[in-house]
């Protein structure tokens, strides 16, 4: 039998996608739900109890929830079994993500400790320091942090101005400066830190322990949302650290940020999820309370559209977050098994799925901003005080766009990796692009529909799919090497790319639904992608044009208006009556249940 061709990162541009190909919720596993029922459970009864105490910093609390975490498994999901963790895979640690981001503060310490604070030496440690730490960090013994950003640095971490000397007696590298927003630093024992040795142009990666002399920090920082995480300055003076204590090999700490930086952005994905999921269920039960006008506020339409719009935006992004993670999946099982390391086996996948990655968390953060604003909205008055859990939803939703990398610098590196694989042929963009606007050239009107309504959907998101490619090779021959520097227009077909991704998404795991339940039990959710590929084809015809009438003239400029006038239509739907259902069923369940 034939094997089957490995999906790489950004191929949904030029190519279809099977259902086959994708995982959606609905085919979690026993284990994979027990695990996320452990995680809910944690967090009704260790960390809801004590929010308002987490938000205060208590002193060892936040440490103890985490060390209770560890005793339970939950920091070891992903960790393999001879490190004392569970060995599970990517789509697991994802769902766990998922359920625990709806812990508020407790989760951004939770996903600083298994994510940038554990995987950095699990995948780049020599056997020694996996030895020496990865277990304790599993089991919660040791906590872990990343340091990175800097009073000077921060998306351009490669000017950081940490030094790192080797003493004369070359037994230590000598560590100097100063780190700034380092989660979980008030309490963690272990930092993976990154500096410069000598004049090197980029950085290598030191594992530094809390007590070694010459490590002081500054007091937590206040901040708008996330209260409850320890957020610190960390200074190193004369830091003596031990040679075998680098991580990688001198000169690998860019790779080694970046690579954790793509795992960082999906995870945060999966993280907005169970934060948009709460927030709904803040929105539905408040709104099935609360009575105006001698009517409960959730039979108003106003009220509808809200409460459906949010379940949209969360069903979309959980759409895109599963189906990006199991190409993920399938790509660290094959990096793995024909690679020689691991580790950097591991990390590379990462590295090759960076589109989706940025995707991933570009789309929700915002739609989670969405979820959260729309939530406050329909507390009214209520939203605004501090003793409804929307306010705290809401402030802590804010630091999701600049987490992990700003949106802005997302949007940018998600265009930039398109292009760098079309240069290299990994992906045949400019080829596509030109049929495309032959194909543009030949029209007479707007490309016929499709019989039926999975095919006609399927024909929207291709047909849109070939005006970003248009617009790829259009702003591409117009500016050649400068197009890095017209970052707007390069924000606009991002943002056409990241509609793109998940409309397909959508309709994807709605294929996949049907095939599993039926067509009669998935009408809602013909609804939901009834209404996000016609909001979609908006969004995009509105990018487009934004970003062909910053650059183009003349015959191409025609040829894109027509493309994008013809390439981006789709029929009607009645969204209010589509939302009003999808809202009803929200309204009747009095939680989310989608």
């Amino acid at each position: 039998m034939e094997e089957k061709k490995l999906i790489t990162g950004g191929e949904f541009l030029v190519k279809e996608t099977s259902p086959d190909d994708i995982f959606i919720p609905e085919e979690l596993d026993e284990e994979q739900r027990m695990i996320g029922e452990s995680c809910k459970d944690f967090l009704e009864t260790e960390v809801f109890p004590v929010v308002d105490r987490i938000d205060a910093q208590e002193e060892g609390l936040m440490r103890s929830l985490l060390e209770k975490s560890g005793e339970l498994g939950l920091l070891g999901i992903t960790i393999p079994e001879e490190y004392d963790g569970f060995g599970q895979n990517f789509i697991t640690a994802m769902y766990s993500s998922e359920v625990l981001g709806a812990g508020y503060s407790y989760a951004v310490a939770y996903s600083c400790h298994t994510g940038i604070g554990t995987l950095p030496i699990l995948y780049y440690g020599n056997e020694e320091q996996r030895a020496k730490y990865v277990s304790k960090l599993a089991t919660g013994e040791l906590i872990g942090a990343y340091c990175l950003t800097e009073p000077g640095a921060g998306s351009d971490a490669n000017s950081g101005t940490t030094k790192a000397v080797l003493s004369e007696d070359g037994k230590h590298y000598i560590v100097n400066g100063a780190k700034m927003w380092i989660t979980n630093a008030g309490f963690a024992d272990v930092f993976t830190v990154f500096a410069k040795i000598d004049n090197d142009r980029v950085l290598s990666a030191f594992i530094l322990e809390r007590d070694y002399e010459g490590i002081t920090f500054n007091p937590e920082e206040k901040k708008l949302g996330i209260k409850g995480s320890s957020t610190r300055q960390v200074f190193f003076n004369d830091v003596k650290v031990p040679v075998e204590n680098m991580l990688g090999k001198r000169g690998e700490g860019f790779r080694i940020a970046l690579n954790i930086l793509h795992m960082g952005r999906i995870k945060l994905g999966a993280n907005v999820i169970g934060s948009a999921k709460k927030a709904i269920d803040q929105s539905v039960q408040y709104a099935n309370e609360r009575k105006q006008f001698n009517c409960l506020i959730s039979q108003f339409g106003a009220i509808k559209h809200k409460l459906a719009e949010q379940v949209i935006q969360t069903f979309a992004t959980e759409c895109s977050v599963y189906r990006a993670s199991k190409a993920l999946d399938n790509a660290i099982t094959h990096s793995v098994a024909n690679g020689d390391d691991k580790g950097r086996d591991t990390m590379e996948a990462f590295n090759q799925f960076a589109v989706e990655a940025a995707a991933m968390k570009v789309f929700g953060s915002e739609a989670l901003d969405y979820v959260v604003d729309e939530g406050v909205q329909i507390h009214g008055g209520m939203g605004y005080s501090a003793e409804m859990f929307i306010d705290k939803g809401y402030r802590d939703s804010r630091i999701n766009r600049i987490f992990e990398g700003t949106n802005e610098i997302n949007r940018l590196l998600l265009v930039d990796s398109v292009l760098k694989k079309g240069a290299k042929k990994v992906l045949p963009v400019m080829e596509l692009a030109e049929k495309a606007f032959e194909e543009v050239k030949a029209m007479n009107g707007i490309p016929a529909p499709a019989e039926g309504w999975i095919e006609e959907k399927d024909q929207y998101v291709a047909n849109q799919k070939k005006v970003v490619l248009m617009l790829l090779k259009a702003a591409s021959e117009k500016f050649n090497r400068t197009l890095v520097t017209e970052q707007e227009i390069l924000s606009n077909i991002s943002d056409c790319i990241i509609q793109v991704y998940v409309a397909e998404s959508v309709v994807l795991r709605l294929k996949k639904m049907e095939a599993m339940k039926g067509e009669e039990a998935c009408k809602i959710y013909r609804d939901m992608a009834d209404v996000f590929v016609y909001d979609a084809a908006a969004r995009i015809a509105k990018f487009a044009r934004d970003a062909t009438y910053s650059f183009a003239y003349g015959e191409v400029r025609d040829l894109l208006e027509k493309g994008i006038n013809n390439f981006t239509w789709v029929a009607g739907v009645n969204v209010k009556e589509a939302r009003r259902r999808i809202a009803d069923q929200l309204i009747d369940e009095n939680k989310y249940c989608f």
